[in-house]
């Protein structure tokens, strides 16, 4: 039980940003909050947060053990409200945001379903590639597709994506066939817009992180448009293989430098709290996390 209520007070005061914050939100004193952060810290012999006199901040230990203990805690939810809700039945509106390309291609046939299980829930769907802001525009739940999630939402993963670096057959006749990063440099780029680093692509080859910056002919933010112009023969992109696995076993695009690999990354389903979390959200969580058991992207 005191692991517990030490982790649980360590991810309330990231949640909250303070110490104050965190013993609202638990509804018990500061002192207490404190009391089993420092225990946590104590047993686990890092040091979790950085605390000065004007805010708080995650060291290295502290980014690293974060998301585990939230998945830690999120079983713990789960666990008890299944017990607690095997009898009760979902109702009212579920607002989702979702990528636009992964909505269209991995989650537009799945809500019927969703909804044929759950006959009290509406659904409203909004597709957007930029990051929505869940409070504040009132969404239940969003899928992310990140290397990070944001520390103080709550995620629950539902599969990975690789990250790949392709072309057409006929751009690389015209263009030749880029070996290594530092190749990229002469070449026409198509790049996604909401990448973090954009024009700077990062891979790991035999001798470890390798980053090159690109130079992008056309620029998108949608990743379908991305990949439409890869199969026009207008230039490489660097997409994930749910959106071009299908291409490139087709061989209407090809996989560029076998022996350098760009970053894979979690797909998430996130929502705000943990703290009274509605049944409906629940109940969507747990479909998405058992329909993305064995992704169809990854079927051979």
């Amino acid at each position: 039980m005191d692991k517990f209520r030490e982790m649980l007070a360590f991810a309330a005061v990231v949640d909250a940003g303070s110490f104050v914050g965190a013993a609202d939100t638990l509804h018990t004193s500061k002192a207490a909050v404190s009391r089993h952060v420092n225990d946590l810290e104590q047993r686990l012999g890092v040091r979790l947060l950085n605390r000065t006199t004007r805010k708080l901040s995650l060291t290295d230990d502290g980014l690293n053990f974060l998301p585990q203990c939230k998945d830690i805690l999120a079983a713990i939810e789960q666990a008890e409200a299944q017990l607690s809700s095997q009898s009760a039945e979902a109702s009212g509106m579920l607002r989702v945001s979702a990528p636009v390309t992964f909505g269209i291609l991995h989650l537009a046939t799945l809500w019927g379903a969703f909804l044929d299980a759950h006959p009290k829930v509406t659904l409203d769907v909004s597709l957007s590639d930029r990051t929505v802001d869940l409070v504040e525009e009132g969404f239940d739940a969003a899928i992310r597709i990140s290397g990070a999630p944001h520390p103080t939402l709550i995620e629950r993963k539902l599969a990975t994506t690789q990250i790949v670096a392709c072309a057409s057959p006929a751009y690389l006749a015209r263009h030749g066939t880029p070996e290594r990063p530092e190749d990229l440099v002469s070449h026409d780029i198509v790049s996604y817009s909401y990448w973090s680093s954009r024009d700077e692509w990062t891979f790991t080859g035999p001798k470890g992180p390798i980053s090159v910056r690109t130079r992008s002919r056309m620029v998108a933010n949608n990743g379908d448009t991305c990949l439409a112009a890869a199969l026009d023969h207008q230039g490489i992109i660097l997409q994930p293989d749910f959106l071009v696995a299908e291409p490139l076993r087709a061989g209407a695009l090809v996989a560029l430098m076998p022996g350098y690999r760009a970053p894979e990354i979690g797909i998430y389903a996130v929502y705000a709290s943990r703290k009274q979390l509605p049944l409906k959200v629940r109940r969507l969580i747990d479909f998405l996390v058992d329909a993305f058991r064995e992704p169809a992207w990854m079927r051979s």
